[in-house]
């Protein structure tokens, strides 16, 4: 284990609070233990940390990121996207096989959406050969995360969003049955319809959404008294 690693695992050891990780971890489903370390109290944690040690040198950042999401308790995986943010713009183009790491092992929403959000829709924006090349991949794994992140990349896009894209990659995932897909397509059409309603609504108008990708798609525009 990098001695980055051990240092910071050493310092929210310290802080593990099993009162508070019962309650944390039922509310993931059980899927992953925790130290009990509550968000802001680890963000604040994180924040001393990197002060002291400074940031983990670019050339050791994979190593310490897969140190830390190999490590049982999620605020291990937590601390590592917390670090992989601080590099969000400076990651080389290879670095996209690291995501994808991250987005397929210990896979849940908590981290594939803000792997998705950030770090991917960062790099595909500077990359987009790169953009191109795993979108085509992902879109047609076998890995609902890998779909899921597919359609989540440019939520936040907005006026720069591939809208041709994004549609056809819902298309594409209309039969599934899959929950978190569902959610994937209606979320991303909820925030594309703030920067283009009249395109969402259309598009709504004359596809076969599921209820659920539906009533996500048109709950921002519902609110907004639009439709």
């Amino acid at each position: 284990m990098h001695t980055y690693t051990q240092s910071l695992q050493a310092l929210l050891s310290q802080h593990a609070n099993a009162k508070q990780a019962a309650p944390m971890a039922k509310y993931m489903r059980d899927q992953f233990s925790f130290l009990g370390i509550k968000t802001p109290q680890r963000r604040e944690l994180l924040k001393q940390f990197i002060a002291e040690q400074g940031k983990p040198p670019l050339d050791d950042l994979e190593t310490i990121l897969r140190d830390l999401w190999q490590l049982p308790q999620r605020e291990y995986q937590y601390s590592a996207l917390t670090l992989l943010d601080k590099w969000e713009k400076k990651l080389p183009p290879e670095f996209v096989n690291v995501l994808e790491y991250l987005v397929v092992t210990k896979s849940w929403w908590d981290t594939v959406d803000l792997i998705a959000g950030h770090p991917v829709a960062t790099h595909f924006s500077r990359f987009p050969q790169i953009r191109d090349e795993f979108v085509a991949q992902w879109r047609a794994s076998d890995n609902f995360w890998l779909r899921r992140t597919a359609l989540l990349f440019q939520l936040h896009y907005k006026t720069r969003t591939d809208v041709d894209l994004l549609f056809a990659l819902i298309h594409e995932n209309l039969d599934s049955d899959e929950f978190f897909i569902q959610k994937a397509i209606g979320w991303a059409l909820r925030e594309y319809s703030k920067t283009d309603a009249d395109a969402v609504i259309a598009f709504v108008d004359v596809t076969s959404l599921a209820p659920l990708s539906a009533r996500e798609a048109l709950k921002w525009l519902k609110n907004q008294g639009r439709v």
